[in-house]
Protein backbone atom coordinates (compact mmCIF):
# COMPACT_ATOMS: atom_id res chain seq x y z
CA UNK A 1 0.00 0.00 0.00
CA UNK A 2 2.21 2.16 0.91
CA UNK A 3 4.55 1.31 -1.84
CA UNK A 4 2.01 2.01 -4.32
CA UNK A 5 1.25 5.42 -2.90
CA UNK A 6 4.98 6.18 -2.78
CA UNK A 7 5.43 5.68 -6.30
CA UNK A 8 2.03 7.67 -7.43
CA UNK A 9 3.37 10.49 -5.61
CA UNK A 10 6.80 10.19 -7.03
CA UNK A 11 4.92 10.19 -10.95
CA UNK A 12 3.26 13.22 -9.65
CA UNK A 13 6.23 14.79 -8.42
CA UNK A 14 8.25 14.13 -11.68
CA UNK A 15 5.13 15.11 -13.56
CA UNK A 16 5.69 18.36 -11.82
CA UNK A 17 8.97 18.79 -12.43
CA UNK A 18 8.44 18.11 -15.89
CA UNK A 19 6.04 20.85 -16.65
CA UNK A 20 7.85 23.17 -14.83
CA UNK A 21 11.36 22.60 -16.56
CA UNK A 22 9.52 23.17 -19.73
CA UNK A 23 7.63 26.31 -18.84
CA UNK A 24 11.38 28.16 -17.56
CA UNK A 25 12.85 26.59 -20.87
CA UNK A 26 10.16 27.93 -22.71
CA UNK A 27 11.13 31.22 -21.06
CA UNK A 28 14.72 30.94 -21.44
CA UNK A 29 14.32 30.26 -25.37
CA UNK A 30 12.35 33.18 -25.67
CA UNK A 31 15.04 35.91 -23.80
CA UNK A 32 17.67 34.32 -25.66
CA UNK A 33 15.74 34.80 -28.94
CA UNK A 34 14.86 38.85 -28.09
CA UNK A 35 18.78 38.73 -27.03
CA UNK A 36 19.68 37.99 -30.48
CA UNK A 37 18.55 41.10 -31.45
CA UNK A 38 20.70 42.77 -29.23
CA UNK A 39 24.31 42.50 -30.85
CA UNK A 40 26.40 44.73 -31.90
CA UNK A 41 29.48 44.98 -34.30
CA UNK A 42 32.95 45.40 -32.87
CA UNK A 43 35.77 47.61 -34.83
CA UNK A 44 38.13 44.13 -33.82
CA UNK A 45 36.71 41.17 -36.26
CA UNK A 46 34.02 41.44 -39.49
CA UNK A 47 30.76 43.15 -39.60
CA UNK A 48 29.37 39.46 -39.89
CA UNK A 49 30.51 38.83 -36.36
CA UNK A 50 28.10 40.10 -34.23
CA UNK A 51 28.58 40.54 -30.54
CA UNK A 52 25.51 39.27 -28.48
CA UNK A 53 24.69 37.62 -25.12
CA UNK A 54 22.21 35.65 -26.56
CA UNK A 55 23.93 32.77 -25.32
CA UNK A 56 23.60 33.43 -21.22
CA UNK A 57 19.50 32.18 -20.93
CA UNK A 58 21.12 28.59 -22.47
CA UNK A 59 23.73 28.89 -19.94
CA UNK A 60 21.31 29.30 -16.96
CA UNK A 61 19.04 26.25 -18.03
CA UNK A 62 21.89 24.47 -18.10
CA UNK A 63 23.16 24.97 -14.61
CA UNK A 64 19.32 24.88 -12.97
CA UNK A 65 18.06 22.34 -15.47
CA UNK A 66 20.69 20.00 -16.86
CA UNK A 67 22.77 20.19 -19.73
CA UNK A 68 20.27 18.86 -21.98
CA UNK A 69 17.66 21.60 -21.33
CA UNK A 70 20.81 23.93 -21.83
CA UNK A 71 20.92 22.49 -25.48
CA UNK A 72 16.75 22.52 -25.65
CA UNK A 73 17.25 26.57 -25.52
CA UNK A 74 19.68 26.96 -27.86
CA UNK A 75 17.30 24.83 -30.34
CA UNK A 76 14.32 26.92 -29.34
CA UNK A 77 15.84 30.27 -29.42
CA UNK A 78 17.56 29.16 -32.95
CA UNK A 79 14.35 27.55 -34.58
CA UNK A 80 12.35 30.91 -33.66
CA UNK A 81 15.00 33.19 -35.29
CA UNK A 82 14.96 30.89 -38.16
CA UNK A 83 11.50 33.49 -40.02
CA UNK A 84 13.67 36.30 -39.77
CA UNK A 85 17.27 34.90 -40.75
CA UNK A 86 19.04 36.57 -42.61
CA UNK A 87 21.49 34.15 -43.12
CA UNK A 88 19.78 31.60 -44.89
CA UNK A 89 19.45 29.69 -41.55
CA UNK A 90 23.47 29.39 -42.00
CA UNK A 91 23.85 31.77 -38.83
CA UNK A 92 21.50 29.95 -36.64
CA UNK A 93 22.77 26.37 -37.46
CA UNK A 94 26.63 27.61 -36.57
CA UNK A 95 24.88 29.73 -33.14
CA UNK A 96 23.43 26.41 -32.23
CA UNK A 97 26.76 24.31 -32.55
CA UNK A 98 28.85 26.94 -30.64
CA UNK A 99 26.49 27.93 -28.03
CA UNK A 100 25.77 23.74 -27.41
CA UNK A 101 29.06 22.81 -26.90
CA UNK A 102 29.72 25.49 -24.31
CA UNK A 103 26.61 24.78 -22.32
CA UNK A 104 26.84 21.25 -22.07
CA UNK A 105 30.09 20.75 -21.05
CA UNK A 106 29.39 23.29 -18.58
CA UNK A 107 26.27 21.79 -17.20
CA UNK A 108 27.78 18.69 -17.03
CA UNK A 109 30.61 19.86 -15.12
CA UNK A 110 28.34 21.66 -12.37
CA UNK A 111 25.74 19.11 -12.06
CA UNK A 112 28.60 16.80 -11.20
CA UNK A 113 29.09 19.13 -7.69
CA UNK A 114 26.59 22.21 -7.76
CA UNK A 115 28.89 24.85 -6.00
CA UNK A 116 30.33 28.06 -7.66
CA UNK A 117 33.56 26.63 -8.04
CA UNK A 118 32.36 24.22 -10.31
CA UNK A 119 29.95 26.68 -11.96
CA UNK A 120 32.93 29.11 -13.08
CA UNK A 121 35.12 25.91 -13.73
CA UNK A 122 31.84 24.46 -16.46
CA UNK A 123 31.95 27.94 -17.50
CA UNK A 124 35.52 28.13 -18.59
CA UNK A 125 35.88 24.78 -20.09
CA UNK A 126 32.89 25.39 -21.77
CA UNK A 127 34.22 28.83 -23.32
CA UNK A 128 37.38 26.68 -23.94
CA UNK A 129 35.13 23.64 -26.03
CA UNK A 130 33.64 26.43 -27.87
CA UNK A 131 35.69 28.65 -29.15
CA UNK A 132 38.07 25.15 -30.36
CA UNK A 133 34.75 24.34 -31.98
CA UNK A 134 34.27 27.64 -33.92
CA UNK A 135 37.73 26.75 -36.06
CA UNK A 136 36.71 23.54 -37.42
CA UNK A 137 33.08 23.87 -37.41
CA UNK A 138 33.41 27.26 -39.77
CA UNK A 139 36.00 25.97 -41.73
CA UNK A 140 34.49 22.63 -42.77
CA UNK A 141 30.69 23.48 -42.78
CA UNK A 142 29.34 26.87 -42.01
CA UNK A 143 31.57 28.50 -44.88
CA UNK A 144 31.50 26.37 -47.37
CA UNK A 145 27.82 26.45 -46.61
CA UNK A 146 28.15 30.30 -47.36
CA UNK A 147 30.26 29.51 -50.30
CA UNK A 148 26.92 27.17 -52.03
CA UNK A 149 24.87 30.80 -52.00
CA UNK A 150 27.09 33.01 -53.25
CA UNK A 151 29.27 34.29 -50.74
CA UNK A 152 33.09 34.19 -52.74
CA UNK A 153 35.90 33.20 -49.92
CA UNK A 154 38.06 35.71 -51.66
CA UNK A 155 35.86 38.51 -50.56
CA UNK A 156 35.25 37.03 -46.78
CA UNK A 157 39.18 36.63 -46.81
CA UNK A 158 39.53 40.03 -48.18
CA UNK A 159 37.57 41.50 -45.42
CA UNK A 160 38.97 40.05 -42.73
CA UNK A 161 42.02 41.62 -44.30
CA UNK A 162 40.89 44.66 -44.15
CA UNK A 163 40.25 44.52 -40.50
CA UNK A 164 43.61 43.13 -39.91
CA UNK A 165 45.48 45.89 -41.99
CA UNK A 166 43.98 48.52 -39.32
CA UNK A 167 44.70 46.64 -36.31
CA UNK A 168 47.58 44.08 -37.09
CA UNK A 169 49.61 45.20 -40.15
CA UNK A 170 52.15 42.51 -39.72
CA UNK A 171 49.24 39.92 -40.20
CA UNK A 172 49.11 38.00 -43.63
CA UNK A 173 45.71 36.02 -43.92
CA UNK A 174 46.60 33.92 -46.72
CA UNK A 175 44.25 31.03 -46.15
CA UNK A 176 40.90 31.08 -44.04
CA UNK A 177 41.56 28.89 -41.73
CA UNK A 178 44.08 31.88 -40.68
CA UNK A 179 40.92 34.31 -40.72
CA UNK A 180 38.92 32.20 -38.14
CA UNK A 181 41.73 31.09 -35.96
CA UNK A 182 43.05 34.88 -35.44
CA UNK A 183 39.38 36.43 -35.62
CA UNK A 184 36.26 34.08 -35.51
CA UNK A 185 38.18 31.69 -32.02
CA UNK A 186 38.86 34.89 -29.83
CA UNK A 187 35.84 36.61 -30.79
CA UNK A 188 34.08 33.43 -30.02
CA UNK A 189 35.63 32.70 -26.39
CA UNK A 190 35.11 36.72 -25.85
CA UNK A 191 31.45 36.67 -26.50
CA UNK A 192 31.07 33.29 -24.56
CA UNK A 193 32.94 34.86 -21.80
CA UNK A 194 30.37 37.80 -21.26
CA UNK A 195 27.83 35.57 -21.05
CA UNK A 196 29.25 33.27 -18.62
CA UNK A 197 30.35 36.06 -16.34
CA UNK A 198 27.14 37.76 -16.12
CA UNK A 199 25.64 34.09 -15.68
CA UNK A 200 27.99 33.50 -12.61
CA UNK A 201 26.82 36.91 -11.07
CA UNK A 202 22.83 36.48 -11.40
CA UNK A 203 22.28 32.58 -11.37
CA UNK A 204 22.56 32.21 -7.32
CA UNK A 205 19.74 34.77 -6.94
CA UNK A 206 17.71 33.46 -9.66
CA UNK A 207 17.98 29.64 -8.89
CA UNK A 208 15.21 29.55 -6.27
CA UNK A 209 12.86 30.55 -8.92
CA UNK A 210 14.14 28.52 -11.52
CA UNK A 211 14.08 25.50 -9.74
CA UNK A 212 10.55 26.23 -8.06
CA UNK A 213 11.73 27.03 -4.52
CA UNK A 214 10.50 30.62 -3.96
Amino acid sequence: MDSAFNSKMETKTMKKVNVRNMTVTAMLSAIGFILMYLDTATPFAPSFLKMDISDLPALIASFALGPVWGVAVSLIKNVLHLPVSSSSCIGELSNFILCSSFVLPAGLIYHHKKTKKNAILGAFVGLVVMSAMALPSNLFLIYPLYYKIGFAKEALMGMYQEIADKVFPFMNLDSMAKCILYFNVPFTFVKGMLSAVITIFIYQPLRPLLKGNN
